[in-house]
């Protein structure tokens, strides 16, 4: 598809990036390595838990029918634990001793705990009554065989992975980690800790995508940085073979030593769109060179960061089907004035906390400069502002977008 010239909404950029995406191939790993993999396949337990009806706490197996009065003195015949239960039946006016977690015997319906009772050897004296089913955990209470627990698509958490060893699961089918190949652009860019010359500066945007990458359930595959020739980039561009996605940092422009459309166009790159009505991140490139879906990102590291946040989100999250990769937003209160914004969105970083009324108020940086990443980093959202959007008061309702997308908790 060939680009319009004038800048696409962007709306219709996302609507196209998530478009050129579809869901990636699954692969069979064991369940120690499942933490943060998404699931491919429903996954169905394989037995029922408990097994069978279990007491939840230390005591004694009673018969409800001979606590009609207490206290009541029965006689013990046996104990009951976790491994090994008792293969009795209690009758009339007996009981066992059972440990938490141990099978319930035949002809006990309640459990009473070792609290409410007095010992003398064999003779246990009840205290106190119970209903049936008391302190008992019948067979099934958590989950049976093929129930289905675990769902395509979900990021799996610590507490999903043991959940699917109880359900006696030692494999999982989950989506392959997409490799996003990534090259940063520009004889001024260094590496941290290199020799940093006259009008260079580090190479921020590299590291951080890459970490992105990860915490968005992806392997990036760093294939350095290109100097600004023809040649340099078409070099490193060759290690972005068998990559799901590449992705160019910088060079996006119309920048004399901007050579990223030039390069790839000379070989083959079909160009969908190149420039987006949005602020920070104009000049986004996106297409296809060599059979690879190819994101261009601007060089400033703000805007590198606020497209990866959008569209290399919406990305992985169609690769892993883990969603359709729509910006997730909310509305909150403002919390200061803001002029009337011009003609792109504009997406604000800032910081998210509790108003005095407990109202979430996102309150945008005074300060909104692309190359500002200490600002980047601070932020806990983007105040996302409609192109021509009037003037707005701080405790207006605004739109936001969170930044801290990624791999959930325990």
């Amino acid at each position: 598809m060939s680009a319009k010239p004038e800048m696409l909404s962007v709306s219709e950029a996302l609507a196209r990036v998530t478009g050129g995406f579809g869901l990636i191939a699954s692969e069979l790993i064991n369940l120690s390595e499942a933490l943060g993999r998404v699931l491919a396949e429903d996954v169905a337990a394989r037995l029922t838990q408990p097994p069978m009806a279990v007491s939840s706490m230390d005591g004694y197996a009673v018969r409800t029918a001979d606590l009609h009065t207490v206290p009541k003195r029965l006689t013990q015949i046996g104990k009951s634990q976790a491994g090994g239960g008792f293969e009795g039946t209690v009758g009339a006016d007996e009981c066992t001793r059972i440990f938490t977690g141990a099978p319930l015997p035949d002809g006990a319906d309640a459990v009473v705990i070792q609290e409410e009772t007095d010992v003398d050897g064999t003779q246990v004296s009840i205290k106190e009554s119970v209903n049936t089913g008391a302190y008992i955990r019948p067979a099934g209470l958590d989950f049976q065989t093929g129930d289905v627990l675990l769902r395509a698509g979900k990021v799996l958490t610590a507490r999903d992975v043991g959940l699917a060893a109880s359900m006696n699961v030692p494999w999982l089918r989950v989506r392959r980690r997409p490799r996003v190949a990534f090259i940063a652009t520009g004889d001024e860019i260094v590496m941290p800790g290199d020799p940093l010359g006259v009008s260079q500066i580090i190479s921020s945007n590299s590291l951080a995508l890459g970490a992105f990458v990860r915490v968005l359930g992806g392997t990036p595959v760093n294939l350095g940085i290109a100097q600004d020739t023809e040649a340099s980039l078409r070099k490193t561009l060759a290690g972005a073979k068998g990559a799901d996605v590449l992705v160019t940092i910088g060079g996006a422009s119309v920048g004399d030593y901007d050579l990223v459309r030039r390069v790839l166009g000379a070989e083959g790159l079909d160009l969908n769109f190149y420039k987006v009505a949005m602020r920070p991140g104009k000049p986004l490139i996106f297409g296809t060179w060599d059979g690879i879906p190819l994101l261009g990102l601007p060089g400033n590291p703000v805007s590198a960061g606020v497209t990866s946040a959008i569209f290399l989100r919406a990305a992985m999250e169609v690769m892993l089907g883990t969603g359709d990769g729509a910006l997730r937003t909310e509305t909150v209160r403002l919390g200061r004035d803001l002029p009337q914004n011009g003609i792109r969105q504009d997406f604000m970083r800032a910081t998210l906390r509790h108003d005095t009324d407990g109202q979430l108020c996102a309150t945008p940086f005074e300060l909104q400069d692309s190359a500002m990443m200490a600002r980047f980093a601070a932020a806990d959202c983007m105040v996302i502002r409609a192109p021509g959007a009037p003037a707005a008061k701080a405790g207006d309702l605004v739109l936001i977008t969170r930044l801290d997308t990624g791999i959930s908790g325990f």
